[in-house]
């Protein structure tokens, strides 16, 4: 076999009758694919009929590294889990950092596709080529947090991987945690793991590396590479200084900081939940994930120990959408996420739809059971979050499900601020022109970290757009979409492209696969990957109409702040996007997919 940075094996699990098997990886597929997030894709594609029940036991759960996971490349560690979504019910590929990843691939594995339901709860521990799956019936209840511990107790050095009761309790907003407080967080992956009574993964390697196709060139691009990173504002200062919660002042002072459930898009406190503050009154320390230079992950305190601080989005949506302004609490929500292994983004989100339901008359005082759901109450946002994660209560149980199926069972979809029923994060679409065009074509629903329009359209990188035009956002949108795919796969962090360019990923890839990819080769294969998860949605029942924003986006103006008076102008960008992108009625022709070598996915 040549000298590469893929293993070469995969690992496939049975859960239905305990058989572990070690398969060959396709060199030529995974190449084609990169990793990661267009390798998984392309397995669940072919593995799976994309119409079945997503917490059925048809429906497989794929861990894939990228092509670089484990090498000597900045933020080198990352994996993603892709199914099918229960919350979407389309493609999810959830992406996580920590050492989890890492050492997966150091334990000789590049990925692991799980099929079937287990009889009762299980756990896999992979002590390099020993795997096995071992009883979790112990495990089974316990918080994330308690799970790992216990198994660390029992595999020195090891990684854990694990669902905490949201899982179990199949809550569609069910995220994977490992490594303490690092999430596969979106899409409800957490659940179908929960729907297999798969409990954990825990691993343990003893290597540390990876071979690599061209160690010199690999060699030479990491020095080029790291002085970008160091220099660069955002990844040189920004980020390691105040973590992504650096943005809350940043898209506040645009006047695209949504408010109680998106009703205002201008918070007048928001530096009192900023990322100056939190470092000024509540950091304990920073986090590196797998070989990271930058350290973006928050430290701090609770109850005498160090736990893991709130990203950006969780800060919004516990604060500025929530309105409570109180880092302290939406720290202690942020570490019921963790524990109980929910989405840190789409919970608070929910929350915040309750809360409107709640503020408007539609949920009443009874149906809080206590607790009322009232913008501002620091109590409503804690308990909640319990409650969902627990699937608590008539209510509760209704909320973890996410906003979509809360606000429609209540006859006010609108309230629901979501694209594909997942949760929109932290910017407003009213006055970031692209972001919106990406929220509304992203193949997993709503989501920044698909096509980070915020980027050039705020941060300058690689240059400053006007966030109030749509003028060139398809084509701009197009490339950052393609291009995270590629990162994605690659099994890097998307914030190194702050600081790095095309040209920087393909030597990376080159020099660690063997392959001659070129900008433009890179490129289309992120184009490759963003196609075929758009023929997986389109198989599993997607319409052209579910590329589209929440109507209080593109109907209601901003009424507050620098933005006030904008809306979304999704109805320009759309029709431009699909031309660039060579689909018509929001899926690729077949001259899209000939070209791209996918016609074959697009049969029947």
């Amino acid at each position: 076999m040549e000298t590469t940075s893929y293993n070469g094996k995969l690992l496939r699990i049975n859960l239905t009758n305990s058989q572990i098997t070690i398969e060959s990886l396709n060199l030529d597929l995974a190449k084609k694919f990169i990793g990661a997030r267009g390798l998984g894709t392309k397995i669940l594609m072919d593995e799976i009929n994309p119409e079945i029940d997503p917490l059925s036991s048809e429906n497989k759960l794929i861990i894939m590294t990228g092509a670089l996971t484990g090498a000597a490349v900045p933020t080198g560690g990352r994996y993603v889990v892709v199914t099918k979504s229960p919350l979407t019910g389309m493609i999810a590929c959830s992406n996580s950092g920590g050492e989890w990843g890492a050492k997966l691939k150091y334990a000789g594995f590049d990925g692991i596709i799980f099929e079937g339901k287990a009889q009762s709860p299980v756990y896999l521990s992979i002590c390099d080529e020993k795997v096995e799956l071992k009883p979790a019936d112990t495990l089974w209840g316990k918080t994330s947090s308690e799970t790992e511990e216990t198994l660390k107790a029992e595999y020195e050095k090891s990684s854990v991987l694990n669902i905490g009761p949201g899982g179990e309790n199949k809550s569609l907003m069910a995220a994977i945690i490992n490594d303490g407080d690092r999430a596969a967080g979106r899409s409800g992956v957490g659940a179908v793991m929960g729907s297999k009574n798969l409990k954990a993964i825990v691993v343990q390697a003893s290597r540390n590396n990876i071979p690599v196709a061209n160690s010199e060139a690999m060699r030479k691009e990491m020095l080029i590479a790291m002085k970008k990173i160091k220099e660069d504002g955002v990844t040189g200062t920004g980020l390691p200084t105040y973590g992504t919660a650096v943005l809350v002042n940043i898209i506040n002072e645009t006047g695209s900081f949504p408010t109680d459930n998106w009703q205002g898009s201008y918070d007048k406190n928001a530096e009192i939940i900023s990322g100056e503050t939190l470092a000024e009154k509540y950091l304990k320390g920073t986090y590196h994930c797998h070989r990271c230079p930058i350290g973006c992950g928050r430290v701090v305190e609770r109850e005498g120990k160090n736990i893991g601080g709130p990203e950006y989005e969780t800060l919004w949506a516990y604060g500025g959408n929530c309105g409570v302004h109180d880092i302290p609490t939406i720290n202690e929500a942020n570490f019921w996420c963790n524990e109980l292994g929910i989405d840190s983004i789409s919970v608070p989100c929910t929350i915040a739809s309750a809360m409107e339901l709640y503020q408007k008359g539609y949920i009443s005082e009874e149906e809080c059971d206590g607790i009322p759901l009232a913008f501002g109450s620091k109590e409503a946002v804690v308990e909640w979050t319990k409650r969902i994660g627990l699937s608590q209560g008539k209510l509760g149980t209704l909320m973890a499900k996410g906003s979509q199926r809360l606000c429609d069972a209540y006859g006010h979809p609108e309230f629901s601020m979501s694209v594909k029923k997942q949760e929109l994060p932290a910017y407003d679409a009213r006055g970031i022109q692209g972001i919106g065009l990406n929220y509304a074509t992203s193949n997993r629903g709503g989501c920044h970290v698909r096509g980070y329009m915020i980027s050039p359209e705020i941060l300058a990188h690689p240059q400053l757009l006007d966030r109030t035009k749509t003028e060139d956002k398809a084509t701009w949108t197009k490339i950052f979409q393609d291009l995270t795919a590629v990162i994605d796969s690659m099994g890097m962090c998307l914030f190194t492209s702050f600081a790095l360019g095309a040209d920087d990923y393909a030597t990376f890839l080159n020099a660690g696969t063997g392959t001659t990819h070129t900008v433009e080769s890179l490129l289309e294969a992120g184009e490759r990957i963003y196609n075929l998860e758009r023929i997986f949605n389109k198989k599993a029942g997607m319409k052209a109409e579910d590329d589209k924003l929440p109507k209080r986006l593109t109907e209601d103006s901003i009424v507050d702040g620098p933005s006030q008076g904008q809306k979304n102008h999704l109805n320009i960008m759309l029709p431009e996007y699909y031309a660039a992108r060579g689909w018509v009625n929001a899926f690729p022709t077949k001259e899209t997919l000939i070209r791209l070598g996918l016609e074959e996915n697009d049969r029947s």
